[in-house]
């Protein structure tokens, strides 16, 4: 026997990595093309899209500069066949778009704007929705504070002055019975809730300061089921308490009212105070209630710093009348 002749296991391997390779070219190829008719598709869609936003006079423009570019290749048409034919291809690539817009662009174009609108209005929810987790965070961490003391001056009135502690525990437990249910539900505050809870909280001031804090509350009945923000009015009452009213040595009246106002919903907080005194801790309240009604509102909400002819301050907050859901029955 030869010792050039080729094992048979020899040709077996040959045809096996031959097949292999061939294999290989073929997936390749196809991999290749799946590619190519998925960047086509990708342009025509982009094509189309831009075809559906673009305005009129631009794809007036652009098809005049195609004309003229046609033009062009026309002249040398006699040189080259396919570079003549060229022109005719970019007129009818005109005629095809200025069809193709004129029957499904004006369709193409409301889709992307009501995507566009969607996209946008989720970003403003998940912004709206962060803010006022942070805002129920803040409130609970608010909460243990105001609690702890308000239980140490009702400790020390218990000695000095039970009646006096009596009712400051009276007050306290109203203060309490109009914020658990608000922390614990979850659906949208209504401007009652806020005036409920402001009202004890004044309650349980007027006691601290012996006297020298007359509270007023005048908000209808019927504004009551109005939507309105958490801690914006406990806000502008502590703000009005503590910068305007506190350090004014015979204390003064606040108010809190409500009205209607060309479809808006105004919410007021006036004093008698010392006047409207801007400070950092005051202007950091302040700005913390601006920012939230630019987020929750889009513009449609102001909060308004005045000072009456009478003296004083009045915090005014703007915003859009609308009544709040009734919940679902137990």
């Amino acid at each position: 026997m030869s010792n050039d002749q080729p094992s048979p296991r020899t040709g077996n391997a040959a045809a096996h990595g031959t097949a292999g390779i061939a294999a290989a070219r073929s997936t390749t190829t196809r991999d290749a093309l799946r590619t190519i008719r998925g960047g086509v598709v990708a342009m025509w869609w982009g094509f189309f899209d831009w075809l559906a936003i673009v305005s009129w006079k631009k794809l007036l423009l652009v098809s005049f500069l195609g004309l003229i570019l046609a033009a062009m290749l026309s002249s040398i048409g006699s040189t080259s066949h396919r570079v003549g034919a060229l022109p005719g291809w970019i007129f009818m690539l005109i005629i095809a778009s200025f069809i193709i817009k004129a029957v499904a662009g004006g369709k193409r174009k409301a889709e992307l704007t009501a995507t566009e609108a969607n996209q946008r209005a989720d970003t403003e929810q998940l912004e709206r929705t962060v803010l006022e987790a942070r805002m129920e965070a803040l409130q609970a961490q608010i909460e243990p504070h105001f609690l702890f003391n308000t239980l140490a001056s009702i400790d020390q009135l218990i000695l000095s002055d039970p009646p006096r502690a009596s009712r400051m525990q009276q007050s306290l437990i109203r203060y309490l019975r109009s914020a658990m249910p608000q922390m614990r539900e979850g659906r949208r505050p209504t401007l009652g809730q806020q005036v409920s809870l402001c009202s004890a909280f004044l309650e349980i001031m007027a006691v601290r300061m012996e006297g020298r804090l007359q509270p007023v509350v005048r908000v209808p009945e019927g504004l009551k089921s109005a939507v309105f923000p958490s801690m914006m009015l406990q806000t502008l009452v502590e703000n009005a308490i503590k910068h305007g009213l506190e350090p004014k040595r015979e204390g003064g009246r606040l108010e809190i009212g409500a009205e209607v106002v060309d479809g808006q919903l105004a919410v007021h907080v006036r004093d008698t105070g010392i006047g409207f005194m801007p400070n950092a801790e005051a202007g950091v309240g302040l700005a913390n209630i601006r920012e939230r009604l630019k987020v929750l509102y889009n513009g449609r909400a102001e909060l308004i710093i005045s000072v009456p002819a009478e003296g004083g301050t009045c915090a005014t907050i703007k915003l859009p009348y609308e009544i709040a859901p009734t919940p679902p029955p137990l």
